[in-house]
């Protein structure tokens, strides 16, 4: 008999309004879906376990991960949201270093652990477009199959009884706010940009990722979920997320961006972002940006060249010939930019799983560029900083095996006393650098103005 999720259906309410309780609790995770492209919001907390490693570690993370999903399963219950209890966390941006030859992370960077993950048995699952909600139990790690749904119940009634209490509103959060500094002036950006340029010319890849982070003191009376509000507000996007991961530490996310979605039927879904314009107030400029956009050879080019390198990725573990490209280069437009955004699909092989396929991919070909392992040597000599979870990925991958996961961008990292923003662009051979560093400011204001929201930051 397969062994199925407890699932109580419960009256719909707004995911973040529930959430508002949970916020404040120790691993507490959101994701979070306040545009209908992602559909489903998630809740969860109080993790039966909880799986990190420091970025200074010499062990392999990734069989950790393998083993925390290894004994136990569940089957897919077809008339619930994809994500039925399993695994939630970041996966930072150095664990490619697990996974290929790659140099020793900087010393510089944030504190928070390399990747942090949970393992939830319960979670609150809400479908923001039947607008209809479940709060759903696996009884994890219970496997008695009597007892399991027993205590999958009454875990599910405890979170049911506390999601009742959702306030019917949340006043606006309350100012706060700090000056940004940001870790690169711009010519020392540009002059990186250049040196990505000679690389590129070289022959030694096609492009790279090149990234600035933006730091500031946090302020003293700032709640991290008051952040992400204001982040929400700013740059709604289909798969944001709030984490809490430790003492002091959170990740706060409004990413556009999917990285890798397997379904229940192992078909797997990719969504790469190459290519950028900013919005604008004035509905004749913003549509020109968008035209401006889609008829540019550069923004075209860098696109296609990130397809080709997850054709490639997914080819490694997917059945052969079942990898496609059902669309290249349409326009999508988000609250602050036009991004042209590609579809890569394929067919998972019986014998790999769900981290078999991130491990194939990661990290994201958007966030680092092609040749992969070269362009992330190039990085790595040229920011002086470690990435953390930034360009890595957050998501679930749930004990039935499927998964969705995000790139990690247009993120907040709080770390203790300090918030840290980042954003970047792809460079080619015809980048222009002045254009370059624009874009990453593009990319940035709709986090900056979250904390300074007047601009008076000298960026």
């Amino acid at each position: 008999m397969e062994r199925l999720p407890v699932a109580i259906e419960i009256p719909y309410c707004d995911p973040l309004l529930a959430f508002s309780l949970f916020a404040e609790d120790p691993y507490s995770a959101f994701l979070d879906s306040p545009e209908n492209k992602g559909r489903f919001a998630y809740i969860a907390t109080e993790p039966t376990s909880i799986i990190s490693a420091c970025y200074a570690s010499l062990d392999n993370s990734w069989p950790q991960l393998e083993a925390a999903l290894a004994d136990f399963k569940l089957a897919p219950d077809q008339s619930l949201p994809p994500f039925q209890t399993g695994m939630i966390g970041y996966f930072g941006y150095g664990l490619g270093r697990h996974l290929e030859r790659l140099p020793a992370p900087q010393e510089a960077g944030d504190s928070l652990p390399e990747f942090t993950v949970g393992l939830y048995d319960v979670i609150a699952a809400f479908d923001t477009v039947e607008r209809r909600g479940w709060v759903i139990s696996s009884g994890y790690p219970e496997t008695h199959e009597k007892l399991r749904r027993a205590v999958a119940e009454q875990r599910a009634n405890k979170m049911i009884a506390r999601i009742a209490l959702a306030p019917a509103t949340l006043p606006p959060p309350p100012a706060a706010t700090a000056l940004w500094e940001p870790e690169l002036s711009r010519a020392h950006y540009e002059s990186k940009v250049d040196q990505i340029i000679e690389y590129v010319r070289a022959g030694d890849i096609f492009q790279a990722n090149l990234t600035q982070r933006f730091l500031c003191t946090k302020p003293d009376d700032l709640k991290p979920f008051d952040a992400y509000r204001r982040l929400r507000k700013e740059s709604p996007a289909p798969y944001a997320a709030y984490l809490a991961c430790g003492e002091g530490q959170f990740v706060l996310s409004a990413s556009p961006e999917q990285f890798l979605c397997l379904n229940s039927d192992r078909t797997v879904h990719t969504q790469p972002i190459k290519g950028s314009r900013p919005r604008s107030m004035c509905l004749l400029e913003d549509k020109a940006f968008a035209e401006e956009l889609l008829n540019s050879p550069k923004d075209y080019a860098e696109n296609l060249m990130i397809v080709d390198l997850l054709r490639n990725d997914l080819a490694r573990v997917c059945q052969v010939g079942s990898v496609e490209v059902p669309s290249l280069c349409q326009l999508e437009s988000f609250a602050d930019m036009h991004h042209l955004v590609s579809t890569v699909t394929g067919k998972l092989k019986a014998d790999e799983s769900a981290l078999s396929l991130l491990q194939a991919c990661f990290p994201g070909g958007s966030v680092s560029g092609a040749p992969k392992i070269r362009a992330m040597e190039i990085i790595h000599e040229l920011e002086p900083a470690r990435r953390g979870a930034y360009c890595g990925s957050i998501g679930w991958i749930g004990f039935d095996g499927a998964m969705e996961t995000n790139i990690v961008i247009r993120t907040l990292i709080i770390d203790r006393g300090k918030v840290i923003a980042q954003a970047g662009s792809g460079i080619i051979a015809d980048s222009d650098k002045a254009e370059e560093y624009e874009e990453s400011i593009s990319k940035a204001a709709a986090l900056l103005r979250c904390l300074d929201p007047e601009g008076r930051s000298e960026l």
